[in-house]
């Protein structure tokens, strides 16, 4: 087991924050107050995490992540490149809670390139959550989420397709052009 971290340049740690041993993260990690980065983690560059989050141990992160505040990630999740969590998201890991037999279990829900999910959801163990997919605010998420897909409710079901989009302040007809976000 590693005795430091590996840690890339242009890092900026708040006060209360801490990481533990053993990581191994890129360049221009940038954490709030109060954050927690457990031992074991992969984690790329850009990675913002924001006050008051945990990113617990044997986690793999992706490139220009952003974690918001108050967000919980449990061990062995996976996030790829470019996914934004807002605040107060929670990713669970342990399928048999208080069986003898769940550490053998546990496994973190992955989440794919491009996802944004809305503050205040939960991703449940074993859970995959598809590339560029959007996931509605305070959702609860139990099942699989397709590639380019609008998801929310408890339990989330899948609403239709992120093209379908019309934006609601008049800036843009669509906020995810097909051309801009790639199938």
């Amino acid at each position: 087991m590693e005795t430091k971290v590996v840690r890339g340049s242009g890092w900026i740690v708040r006060e209360g924050s801490f990481i533990e041993p053993g990581s191994k993260i890129g360049k221009n990690l940038e954490m709030g107050y109060n954050v927690m980065i457990r031992e074991n983690c992969i984690i790329g560059n850009n990675l913002k995490v924001w006050s008051n989050s945990v990113i617990d141990y044997g986690c793999v992160i992706g490139n220009n992540v952003k974690i918001h505040c108050n967000c919980y990630i449990a061990q062995y999740t996976t996030i790829e490149d470019n996914v934004f969590l807002g605040p107060g998201v929670i990713t669970l890991n342990d399928v048999h809670p208080g069986c003898e037999h769940s550490r053998e279990c546990m496994r973190g829900p992955i989440i794919e390139e491009g996802v944004q999910v809305g503050g205040n959801s939960t991703i449940l163990p074993y859970v995959r959550v598809r590339r560029r997919s959007l996931i509605g605010a305070g959702s609860v998420v139990t099942k699989d989420v397709p590639p380019f897909s609008i998801a929310y409710g408890v339990p989330a079901q899948v609403k239709g397709s992120v093209f379908d989009l019309r934006c609601t302040t008049g800036l843009t007809d669509k906020p995810y052009e097909e051309e801009n976000w790639g199938r």
